[in-house]
């Protein structure tokens, strides 16, 4: 009996290495190299994704892309670069404090559909095979992009509708909508910043640094859901993670000021410029 075990529990453990290294490995099953070199481009991505978050959003398109670069499987990349940017957001939110506490108070609560969605987004992408994955990452930044460069349409007929928070049928809709976008975040931390502005935007704000503000605030929320779920399911290449996370806050709190010198136009357009580059390198990369 015990010898007829054996074969089964030699595939077993044979499927358990290949599962590993399909999620922690390179695209050649390898482990990712952590010498000073690697670690140290790594932590450069994440102080200027950190930098980008605060002053728009979209900084994980930096950070996400250098991980592949760098030899890391694009959904342990994506999981990786999503708990090691998580940090920053607090550096985000004390740089822009004093936006953050303008912000009308129930705006803030609506971070409750935030957890949820970003911890239903991780728990899809568990599931989701690496290949389709690598093959919807162009066309996910792609879609957010667009989305931020079209917002101002969109908000000029919607505003009507969403511009008073007191409404019953407000609060609902736009608790929905944050549940999707925070969703998006769990699951693809790449662009998840420019589809929260963007549903800010929707939703009637029009000041960016408050926007900003917010957009920090509920990416704290979702991206500390979704982290639960990278590291509790082995997701995670820890190497990287420590050292990107003290770039990303650092990153995150000195470009705060630089936001409110620039100015609301050049912010917009800088995100704007990201998203549509990487998105092409992207697509240029996958097909």
């Amino acid at each position: 009996m015990l010898r007829e075990c054996r074969p089964v529990r030699r595939q077993i453990a044979v499927f358990s290495r290949c599962l590993a290294q399909d999620f922690v490995g390179g695209h050649n099953g390898a482990m990712p190299p952590s010498d000073f070199a690697h670690v140290s481009a790594a932590c450069a991505a994440a102080f200027l994704a950190g930098a980008i978050n605060s002053v728009a959003g979209g900084g994980t398109l930096v950070s996400f892309p250098t991980l592949l670069w760098l030899g890391v499987a694009s959904i342990t990349a994506n999981a990786t670069s999503t708990v090691a940017i998580w940090p920053g957001s607090l550096g985000s939110i004390w740089g822009f404090r004093r936006e953050l506490a303008q912000v009308d108070p129930k705006m803030r609560t609506l971070a409750i559909a935030c957890l949820a969605g970003g911890g239903a987004g991780a728990l899809l992408l568990r599931i989701t095979p690496p290949s389709l994955f690598e093959h919807l990452v162009p066309f996910l930044v792609l879609f957010a992009t667009i989305l931020f460069t079209v917002q101002a349409p969109i908000q000029a007929r919607l505003r009507e509708r969403t511009s008073r928070l007191s409404s019953g049928i407000w609060m609902p809709g736009a608790a929905a909508l944050l549940f999707l976008m925070a969703v998006y975040g769990g699951y693809f931390g790449a662009g998840a910043s420019i589809m929260m502005l963007s549903a800010l935007s929707i939703l009637g704000m029009t000041d960016i640094l408050k926007m900003s503000a917010l957009t920090s605030f509920y990416s704290l929320c979702f991206n500390a859901m979704a982290a639960l779920v990278f590291i509790s399911a082995g997701m995670v290449y820890w190497p990287y993670v420590l050292p990107m996370a003290i770039a990303a806050i650092i990153g995150g709190y000195g470009a705060a000021g630089v936001a409110r010198r620039i100015g609301r136009g050049a912010v917009r357009g800088f995100v704007i410029a990201v998203g549509f580059t990487i998105s092409v390198v992207m697509l240029v990369r996958t097909f």
